[in-house]
Parts: C-alpha cells; structure tokens; sequence
C-alpha cells in the first residue's frame, strides 16, 4: 500500500499537468455552447476539483490497488515463472495495466467533460465495467492455459497459443458489446486525442510505478543480498 501511494503521487504529477489542462478546456467547450439559462452552480469549486479532489482520488485509487497488488504478487511469486520478486512485481504491474486499463480502454476510451449524454452514463459505466470484468478474467484463464500446455508445447508455444487465444477472447468480445459514441459532432478532435493520451499516461505512470517501486521493496525484502548487491561481511 505504501508502494501505491508512491505511485499515485507520480500519477498525481502526471495527471495534474498533462490532463488538468484538457479538462479545462474541454469545461470551457461545454460552457461556450450551452444556453446561458442552463448553466448550473457549482457545488465544488473547479479549483478545490483540481487540487485537493484530485489528490484525493489518485491517491486512495492507488492504495487501493497497492494492496490488491501485494496479494496478487503473494500468489503469483514462483507460480508464474522462476522471476525475481523485481520481475513479477514488474510483470504483474504490466499485465494489470494491460488487463484493467488498456483493454477496456481500446473499447471504451476516456472522454473529457462535455463529451456523452447524461442520461446513458449508466448503461456506458456498466458497459466499461464488464469490459474490465471479461478482460480480467480472460487474463487470468489464458495465464492457466499457459501454465497448463506448457509441459506438452514448452514455455515459448504454450505463451503464443494463450496470448493468441487472449485476444481472439477479447476480438469476440469487441465485435459482440455495443458500441458507445456520443461525441459531438463540432467537438475539438486534437483536445480528445490529448485527453485520452493523458489518461492513457495517467495509469501508465500509476501501474509503472507501482511495479518498479513494490519490485525494489519485495526484492530488498526477499533477497536483500542480491538487493544491496554484496554479500554481508565474512565475520573474521
């Protein structure tokens, strides 16, 4: 948990000066084109939303998912491959960014303020959420698979068939989920192509984080000779 917080203090960095600026200006695109009777006040101001109410959410989102982390490299260290605790702290990092963020998010990318009808943010919150479901549990079913055929294929072929049939899964599930696009049609494509980067940055930044920090303190821990990088002093 301590690791997560320390990424979401890298993703706090990242998140308040790359996508700050494009909510602000997708908030200012919304306020330009809507009808100057149906602008509402603002029970938090943008400020104390940008500052405090940010840090809030990055970093409680990162403990959380530090100590979901901790319990996943607990169970996955020596079952997945002879790794170093760095390694599969690393690897779990990637494979998590890969399964909660960028899957769901190839299907359902982020969308700034002004973007999508207020009356569908149900059904799109339920959308993405299965999306992160199946991606999750596909994740966790191709990495038994492979654990499975590796003693018939080897490691190397038993790691292509369930990585092929990862996103074969995934294929299938993109062709059958409906899609969602409620972008305007006068909407700036250059500040949505910025804003999905950042968020995109965002969770990279955060997982990243993670992995190298939980890594170099599971190592130190685990293995503090190899951590340290000499032995202790032969006692004379």
């Amino acid at each position: 948990m301590l690791a997560g917080l320390a990424a979401g203090l890298l993703a706090l960095v990242v998140a308040y000066f790359l996508g700050e600026p494009g909510v602000d200006s997708a908030i200012g695109f919304e306020e330009a084109h809507a009808p100057a009777h149906e602008h509402e006040v603002e029970l938090v101001s943008r400020s104390l939303q940008s500052t405090a109410g940010l840090a809030t959410g990055v970093l409680v989102y990162g403990i959380a998912f530090g100590g979901i982390a901790a319990l996943a490299f607990c169970f996955a260290l020596g079952r997945v491959g002879r790794f170093s605790p760095r390694a599969t702290a690393l690897l779990l990092a990637g494979a998590a960014l890969l399964a909660v963020y960028v899957v769901p998010f190839l299907k359902y990318p982020a969308n700034p303020p002004s973007v999508g009808e207020p009356d569908t943010i149900g059904r799109r919150t339920a959308l993405y959420f299965l999306m992160m479901v199946l991606s999750v549990l596909l994740a966790v079913a191709a990495t038994i698979a492979g654990k499975r055929l590796a003693p018939s294929l080897g490691t190397w072929y038993a790691t292509v068939v369930a990585v092929a049939a990862f996103a074969a899964a995934i294929g299938l599930a993109y062709a059958f989920l409906p899609a969602v696009n409620e972008v305007p049609g006068d909407f700036p494509a250059a500040l949505l192509w910025r804003f999905r980067l950042s968020a995109l940055a965002i969770q990279a930044t955060l997982w990243g984080g993670l992995g190298l920090i939980f890594g170099e303190l599971a190592e130190r821990m685990l293995n503090p000779k190899h951590a340290t990088g000499r032995a202790a002093p032969a006692a004379n």
